[in-house]
């Protein structure tokens, strides 16, 4: 087969970005031909390693020119006239409220547009709303099409709904991560082929943490979502008891400034810190003894997954959707009330207050993270596809 996956940014760190990597990798190495394609692209080399069989491109490039390009004739500089005025106009088929829809100007949605018309064979998988939504319009209907969903229904803003409500049916199949979200999704769309498959974590060989050092992690972008605003007051409360413990938040965002200024607040210079961005999570984790998720929302949360393939147990607000269908209370983390924050820094505390308790339910965590390892969840992706050309009727290349 041949199967093309279309991502926003595969330049990017975020946690869709690593998760097709890593299928693309397992696709690739069962033998068929796979092209990740990348919107944009605005440096030379992607941040996660890509396997050598899997071809990348990118639609727009976004580099700074080199300085010894040759200058553009009238032609040149009327096409970069008119891109100039399409990056000025919001998109026309792209709802104002999808999450990134401030990236999805006129020119790039034309650009995307441009691109999935001159696709013609095998299997175009596309990875948030606004990219499916081009896809159920403007991808050849012969082409076997698969929308994935990275988010629950309900954190999609209204006229996001409304267009997955009459786009998504177009799709051959439409896959979700949880089976929360499946029945959501369902309600909206009977008679939609959905498929519940979780994202798969990278590796599941990775060093484990022996929960000694008195470090707790959480990691994601500095953005509302994420919930850092609760966290870090959550955490003041726990340094009155646990004064030798702290708290590593990484990630970048908007939030920086604000999330500085509560830790200010707060008086947590030496306790809450902000770590930026890491090439190596990996070992951040397994120096870590517990992990934390604070989000408002998640789809299914990827990073608390890698924590518990380092052996980490997981305190998290039991918010929509993803962590109450990863963590079992009690059992190899703890979930509280969403935003809850007295009841955050409970669970918190529980957790630094007993070494024994870190390391029983982080070795249930690392169980836990079995059920995302990459043959695991792959299985189900090939299936899917070998059902999707055997069952469509339409055509798809064959294995390379």
């Amino acid at each position: 087969m041949r199967i093309r996956y279309l991502l926003l940014n595969a330049y990017g760190t975020g946690g869709t970005i690593r998760t097709v990597f890593t299928q693309a990798k397992t696709m690739a190495g069962l033998g068929h031909t796979v092209e990740i394609v990348s919107v944009i692209r605005h440096r030379d080399d992607p941040h996660f390693d890509l396997d050598e069989r899997v071809k990348l491109s990118a639609i727009i490039d976004q580099r700074p020119a080199k300085e010894d390009e040759p200058k553009p004739g009238p032609v040149a500089r009327f096409r970069a006239w008119e891109r100039e005025r399409l990056k000025r106009l919001r998109a026309v088929h792209v709802p104002a409220g999808e999450f990134a829809a401030d990236t999805f100007t006129r020119y790039v949605e034309r650009e995307i547009v441009r691109y999935i018309k001159g696709v013609h064979d095998g299997i175009l998988v596309t990875t948030r709303p606004a990219l499916n939504i081009l896809s159920a319009q403007f991808a050849d209907p012969n082409l076997i099409r698969v929308a994935q969903e990275h988010m629950n229904l309900a954190t999609h803003r209204k006229d996001v709904q409304r267009a997955i409500k009459k786009y998504y049916p177009r799709f051959d199949a439409v896959a979700v991560l949880t089976h929360r979200d499946r029945e959501d999704y369902e309600k909206l769309m009977p008679g939609t082929r959905l498929v519940r498959i979780p994202n798969a974590v990278h590796s599941m060989d990775q060093e484990l943490s022996d929960h000694s050092n008195k470090i707790a992690l959480a990691a994601g972008r500095l953005a509302p979502q994420k919930g850092f605003d609760m966290l870090i007051p959550a955490f003041k409360k726990v340094t009155e008891r646990h004064p030798d413990w702290q708290l590593r938040i990484f990630g970048t965002g908007k939030k920086k400034a604000e999330l500085r200024e509560l830790i200010d607040e707060h008086h947590l210079y030496n306790h809450v810190l902000l770590m930026g961005h890491t090439d190596d999570m990996e070992g951040e984790l397994t120096k870590s003894a517990f992990y934390i998720l604070s989000s408002r929302f998640e789809g299914l949360p990827m990073v608390v997954i890698e924590a518990m393939t380092h052996a980490l147990p997981v305190v998290s607000f039991d918010c929509p959707t993803g962590p109450a269908d990863v963590i079992t209370d009690g059992k190899d983390g703890i979930l509280v009330p969403p935003k809850d924050v007295d009841a955050l820094a409970d669970a918190i505390s529980k957790m630094m207050d007993d070494r024994d308790l870190r390391a029983s339910m982080g070795a249930e965590a690392l169980k836990t993270a079995q059920n995302y390892a990459p043959e695991s969840v792959h299985t189900m992706w090939e299936e899917l596809f070998t059902d999707l050309v055997r069952t469509s009727g339409k055509g798809a290349t064959p294995a390379a």
